[in-house]
């Protein structure tokens, strides 16, 4: 079902035969249209809820058709408005009335003109706008934000420099700043605002979401992610010659989407969650693809000495400091409160690369 408004529901310009009543849950979305975000909106759609997707541009349906056509085919309700993350009270109308806010978009991308500009200012600018105005307006009562477990450690040895077995919701990254690990910083940076606002205010309840390296299956072909870029980089050989010695936290979209809506749906849900299945290296996430996908893809079969990614990073972005402080490192984390308190029942790993490659392929971002 798709409701076309300028300012949620009330008042909106209705489009599709269907009304905006039912029971399920008013909900403002930001990045929805995202590869995260497409699998969150779908899983609000098919179980009723009454979504308002916030977009740069309304005239642009095509990024969001795929949404409309799950719309088409469920109980709940699609609004798409505009709404720029970094002008102050664009959000004001579409949040009013709403039952939740679940606040995803930011943005993910490794090589970047200006840090501040480019990573920094939507992701700080956005959470506050966003969240203030969630307080405005008067009926928010759970907002749910995604985070990422780079707001939980910078680099990997970090674990080994504070003595730790792994990482749990209770640390906050406290090594990357605007020169190192950019993004990391902004997502901290944005994290830490939230929970500052939240503070400041009792009108809502406040859940994080902190997953690790999110991969599996897209849905839309406009999808745009580090993840799909990673993926492609292995797949078409760039890494045949080594296998970079860095381990990922990986978790499966799905299994992040699960975790957005349980955190919004579940009245005692509030707090950061790690969200990551299990931690692999690059080289045993292409002994993965290889068995699935036997002598399809230029895989990597051994591990590069680090060495030679100080002479070799650079082509991938990766910094002399980013090397030092991560090839070779081991990583943990501790999900269980993820599975405690939001029930998930993470995809298998296999699932998850299986399904990947197959709707890459389907998709056209790689060679079928």
């Amino acid at each position: 079902m798709i409701c076309m408004v300028a300012s949620g529901c009330t008042g909106g310009i209705m489009t599709d035969r269907k009304d905006c009543t039912g029971t399920g849950l008013t909900v403002m979305v930001t990045g929805g249209t995202g590869y995260v975000g497409s699998w969150v909106v779908k899983q609000l759609l098919e179980q009723g809820h009454h979504v308002r997707l916030s977009v740069r541009n309304l005239q642009a349906a095509d990024k969001y058709a795929h949404l409309q056509r799950i719309a088409d085919n469920s109980a709940g309700t699609l609004h798409p408005f505009a709404a720029d993350l970094r002008h102050e009270g664009a959000f004001d109308a579409a949040v009013q009335g709403a039952d939740a806010v679940i606040h995803m978009a930011s943005p993910f991308r490794l090589k970047i003109a200006d840090a501040q500009t480019d990573l920094i200012e939507p992701a700080v600018q956005g959470t506050r706008n966003v969240l203030q105005a969630a307080t405005r307006s008067g009926s928010v009562k759970k907002v749910v934000l995604t985070s990422s477990v780079a707001a939980i450690y910078g680099d990997a040895r970090d674990m080994q420099d504070q003595g730790l077995e792994q990482f749990s919701e209770a640390h906050f990254n406290h090594t990357s700043n605007i020169n190192h690990q950019p993004y990391s910083y902004s997502k901290t940076l944005a994290e830490k605002l939230a929970w500052e606002l939240h503070e400041n205010q009792s009108q809502w309840q406040l859940a994080v979401i902190n997953p690790g390296f999110v991969m599996g299956s897209l849905l839309s072909p406009r999808s745009h992610s580090e993840s799909l870029t990673f993926m492609r980089n292995m797949l078409s050989g760039k890494l045949a010659a080594g296998a970079p010695d860095l381990r990922f936290a990986l978790v499966d979209v799905r299994d992040v989407a699960d975790a957005h809506v349980a955190a919004m749906t579940e009245s005692r849900a509030r707090g950061r969650y790690i969200v990551v299945n299990k931690v692999m290296s690059v080289l045993q996430m292409a002994q993965i693809i290889e068995r699935l996908f036997p002598g399809k893809f230029h895989l990597p079969k051994k591990t590069a000495p680090k060495i030679l990614l100080y002479l070799t990073g650079w082509l991938f972005g990766l910094t002399t400091r980013y090397i030092k402080n991560n090839v070779g490192y081991a990583l943990a984390f501790d999900n269980r409160r993820s599975i405690r308190e939001l029930g998930l029942h993470y995809h298998p790993v296999e699932n998850t690369f299986r399904d990947m490659v197959k709707s890459m392929q389907k998709q056209g971002l790689i060679k079928a």
